[in-house]
């Protein structure tokens, strides 16, 4: 009996490590995230001459706000990303998972730049305040701000596609 149970054991466990080294797993491929314009912005300084214009992609659903521009392997300098919030409030921002360094341009609600963050460090956990209610922020590569002389005080003007 005890020879039988064995057998049949044995028999099992050459099916089951069979079937393993039949079964292949299914490859996984990481797909790139690229830039999918969604809008324009201007950036407008006191005499409302346009000083910079970006081409947008819209952070405007919870999903979109947490993802951000994490994952991203390249942003062009004309390029960046808009989130936008229901409402004015307090923003915390990190770098976790985010590659490039950014600069954050926090906008109250009249669509005026209240405070700027540049270069924010990749993959850093530490929380980038708006300092002040915001509700709009908008990410652009890293010294592009001091690149292109933007200043607490200018306006923003952006349009959805």
């Amino acid at each position: 009996m005890i020879n039988r149970f064995c057998s049949i054991a044995l028999f099992l466990c050459l099916i089951v490590f069979n079937q393993c080294q039949q079964s292949k797993t299914n490859p996984v491929y990481e797909k790139k995230i690229s830039f999918k314009k969604q809008g324009d912005l201007s950036i407008l300084n006191s005499k409302n001459d346009t000083v910079a214009r970006f081409e947008i992609e819209i952070a405007d659903t919870p999903y979109k706000r947490e993802t951000g521009l994490m994952y991203r392997d390249e942003l062009a300098t004309d390029k960046g990303m808009l989130f936008v919030f229901e409402s004015s409030a307090m923003r915390n921002f990190h770098m976790k998972n985010t590659i490039l360094p950014l600069d954050l341009l926090f906008i109250n609600q009249s669509l005026e730049i209240e405070h700027i963050h540049t270069n924010a460090e990749p993959f850093k956990t530490k929380s980038i305040s708006s300092q002040v209610p915001a509700q709009y922020v908008l990410e652009i590569y890293g010294g592009q701000t001091d690149r292109l002389k933007l200043k607490k005080g200018m306006k923003i003007n952006f349009n959805r596609l």
